[in-house]
C-alpha cells in the first residue's frame, strides 16, 4: 500500500504529556502551550482531561485551562472525560469535542478504572448518548483503545481483544479510535498485524495510532502503520508524558520526531517544525529541563541554542 498523502498529528501533550507530571504545572502554562501548539499549526490539541483530582491532580484545573485558551478556528480541542460526572463537567467548560478510554487488557483496565473491560464499556454507552444528543449539540467522541500492544500487567494482548474493544467503541459512535501502544512495547509487525485485525472490524480510515517511546520503537511503528494505511497519529511535544498505571512507560513520541519523519516522506501534515522546536524548548524549560527528543536536540544544536 502506498503511503497517505497527508497526515493529521494530534497534539496530547496538554494532557497526556502534563498529567503524569509531579510538579503542578500551572493553569497559565498549559493554556500558554495549547495556544502556541495551535499557532505552530497542529489542529487538534488534547486540552485537558476533566477527571478526579483525587487520581489526576495535574488535571484539577481543566475548567480554568478551557476557558482561558485562544480558540482558534478550525482547531479542535478536545477533552478526556471518564464518566457522565466528567461529560456534564466538560460541556459546562465549552467544550466541543470528548474522547473515552478502555483498554484492550483485563488486568490493565482492573488496574487503571477498577472494573472489566466489558463493564468500561457499558459504562460509555450513556456518555456518547449524551454527547450526541441535541441538548450536548451532537458533540464528537473519540476512542482511546490502551495496551494495544502488550500490556505491563498480564502481557501478551491478542488483536482480536483490541479488535473488539475498537469496534464496541465504534459501534457506540465514537468517531475515531485511537490505538494506544501504552508502554511502549509494539514493534513494526506487531503493530501491522494489530492493525490488520481492528481494520477487519474498523474502517482503516477511522483509526489513529498512538505509540510511546519506552523501548524506541515508536518511529518505526508509526512508519509501519503508515504503510498499513493510517494517515493519523497522536504525538506529545518534546516527549512529554507517561502513564501514571504503567510504572516505566516513557512518555508518547515526540511531535517533532513524527513532523521530521513526515517532512522525510513527503508527507505533509501542516506544522512549522521550527516553531514547534521551540515550543518543545519552552515547555521543557518550564518544567526544568532539556528537550529529550532527538530532533529537537539535533535542530537546537544546529542553531546554537
Amino acid at each position: 500500500m502506498s503511503l497517505p498523502k497527508k497526515v493529521r498529528l494530534v497534539e496530547v501533550g496538554p494532557r497526556d504529556g502534563l498529567q503524569n507530571e509531579m510538579q503542578p504545572v500551572p493553569a497559565a502554562t498549559k493554556i500558554e502551550l495549547i495556544d502556541r501548539l495551535a499557532a505552530c499549526g497542529l489542529t487538534a490539541i488534547e486540552a485537558a482531561a476533566f477527571v478526579s483530582p483525587k487520581w489526576v491532580p495535574q488535571m484539577a484545573d481543566a475548567a480554568e485551562v478551557m476557558q482561558g485558551i485562544d480558540r482558534r478556528t478550525g482547531v479542535s480541542y478536545p477533552v478526556l472525560v471518564p464518566n457522565e460526572q466528567g461529560l456534564e463537567a466538560a460541556l459546562a467548560a465549552g467544550a466541543s469535542e470528548i474522547a473515552v478510554f478502555a483498554a484492550a487488557s483485563e488486568a490493565f483496565s482492573q488496574k487503571n478504572i477498577n472494573c472489566s473491560v466489558r463493564e468500561s464499556l457499558e459504562r460509555f454507552k450513556p456518555v456518547l448518548a449524551r454527547a450526541k444528543g441535541a441538548e450536548a449539540n451532537g458533540i464528537r467522541v473519540r476512542g482511546y483503545v490502551s495496551c494495544v500492544l502488550g500490556c505491563p500487567y498480564q502481557g501478551e494482548v491478542t488483536p482480536a481483544a483490541v479488535a473488539d474493544v475498537a469496534w464496541a467503541l465504534f459501534e457506540m459512535g465514537c468517531h475515531e479510535i485511537s490505538l494506544g501502544d501504552t508502554v511502549g512495547l509494539g514493534t513494526p509487525e506487531k503493530a501491522k498485524a494489530m492493525i490488520e485485525a481492528v481494520a477487519r472490524r474498523v474502517p482503516i480510515k477511522k483509526l489513529a495510532g498512538h505509540y510511546h517511546d519506552t523501548w524506541g520503537m515508536a518511529i518505526a511503528n508509526i512508519y509501519a502503520s503508515l504503510q498499513m494505511g493510517v494517515n493519523v497519529f497522536d504525538a506529545s511535544v518534546g516527549g512529554l508524558g507517561g502513564c501514571p498505571y504503567a510504572q516505566g512507560a516513557s512518555g508518547n513520541v515526540a511531535t517533532e520526531d513524527v513532523v521530521w519523519l513526515l517532512q522525510g516522506l513527503g508527507i505533509d501534515c501542516g506544522v512549522n517544525l521550527d516553531a514547534l522546536v521551540d515550543t518543545a524548548a519552552w515547555i521543557s524549560g518550564q518544567l526544568g529541563r532539556a528537550p529529550t527528543s532527538k530532533v529537537a536536540q539535533a535542530l537546537l544544536a544546529r542553531r546554537g541554542d
